[in-house]
């Protein structure tokens, strides 16, 4: 397994002095723009026959005035078209709490660097669960923010209806420091008055996961003791994950069409194959997907009114395997998208929490709550360390 970095991209870019992150380091995916630095997006052709920016992302550049310290660009997926982790190129970054496992991806190499105690928090991005899978299989703290909340600008797209950037740490009390600077926002002292068990989600999780979640469960019931089961998605959660598999990568050929025709990039089987068949999908299946992603939205605004927090597992398995066939890996990507789905098709904020292990490999519970209210997720996050 490589290094979480990619290869000439180590760096030391200290932050503004007396800054609130002051003292803290951070790494960023290979999807943000850090100026002087190629920006590779996991593909050896992309950096070469793109321009080095000039100036850093947002994201990179708020985290810099906050007074934390860069110390380099992690790997990640190829264009961020993946969810396990396993470059072909670059490799596939350790992951230190499932060594010879993946570490999820495509945010594999921040949090790899992260979950190694190379640096305190970094930058991922997570538009089909890609903040959230590593989350969970590496043990950390995790989010994908309220869609739209965050600027984008300087952040590689790849399906911008869903993108999002998102960030990891290995302890709540730091999560909610960086969280504090990206949101904009203090954490406060709000906590949900309502907790919903999805009853879907956890049954579609492998029986090992569920039962190793019940006690992290138990202690948010604790938490917010106002709680019920309820169904997540009456159409099937397959069906939420048939539409966002049918969206996203329509969107991801529409990002980076004109360079695969202009300079015929190299890329891995797996990635040459989606964007094949993206480019394929009938307009009949797009418009179907969009009446799922808007039935989806309208339940999860129905569940989550102001107050309420929905608990999830993040994946419905701990980390695979390194290196298992293709034929292994697309029923794997398969089921973990049908519990990632949402993020891409409704946008509301979520929380991976580490704490539960299933043969010593790390899974998280995941909470999502109202559009907006990403910070009461990080304050329970906080509360939820300390029970």
């Amino acid at each position: 397994m490589s290094s979480p970095f990619v290869p000439g991209t180590m760096v030391r870019l200290p932050g503004t002095p007396g800054g609130q992150l002051t003292g803290l380091t951070f790494a960023a995916k290979d999807l943000f723009d850090v100026a002087g630095l190629p920006t590779g997006g996991g593909n050896p052709d992309w950096a070469r026959q793109n321009p080095v920016p000039t100036r850093h992302a947002w994201a990179v550049q708020a985290l810099l005035d906050a007074g934390a310290t860069l110390v380099g660009k992690t790997i990640t997926d190829e264009i961020s078209l993946g969810i396990l982790g396993e470059n072909a190129f670059e490799g596939t970054p350790l992951n230190p709490a499932a060594p010879g496992h993946v570490p999820g991806g495509s945010s594999s190499g921040s949090a790899s660097a992260v979950a190694q105690g190379i640096c305190d928090m970094a930058l991922g991005t997570d538009t089909g669960g890609s903040v959230r899978v590593p989350a969970s299989f590496c043990g950390l703290f995790g989010i994908r923010p309220t869609h739209g909340r965050l600027d984008p600008t300087g952040m590689l797209p790849q399906a911008p209806s869903s993108d999002t950037t998102g960030w990891f740490a290995r302890d709540a009390a730091t999560f909610a420091r960086i969280s504090t600077v990206l949101l904009r926002e203090a954490i406060g002292d709000a906590l949900p008055t309502r907790l919903l068990v999805a009853t879907d989600a956890f049954g579609f999780a492998d029986p090992a996961a569920a039962e190793a979640l019940a006690p992290v469960l138990d202690r948010l019931k604790r938490l917010v003791p106002d709680w019920r089961e309820e169904v997540m998605a009456p159409q099937g959660l397959t069906t939420w994950s048939r539409a966002q598999r049918t969206l996203q990568p329509v969107e991801a050929w529409d990002t980076f069409r004109e360079w695969v025709e202009r300079d015929n990039p190299r890329f891995a089987f797996s990635v040459a194959r989606g964007l094949v068949m993206a480019a394929m999908t009938p307009e009949a299946d797009l418009g179907w997907a969009a009446l799922v992603r808007r039935e989806a939205r309208g339940r999860l605004c129905h569940l989550l009114p102001p107050g309420t927090v929905l608990a999830i597992p993040t994946t419905p398995f701990a980390a695979p395997k390194v290196g298992l066939p293709l034929s292994e890996l697309d029923g794997l990507r398969s089921a973990i998208n049908v519990l990632c789905a949402h993020g891409g098709l409704a946008g509301h904020p979520q929380v991976s929490i580490p704490g539960a292990t299933v043969d010593g490999r790390p899974i998280g519970l995941s909470l999502l709550a109202a559009r907006g209210a990403d910070a009461m997720l990080v304050r329970t996050a906080l509360a939820l360390e300390s029970i």
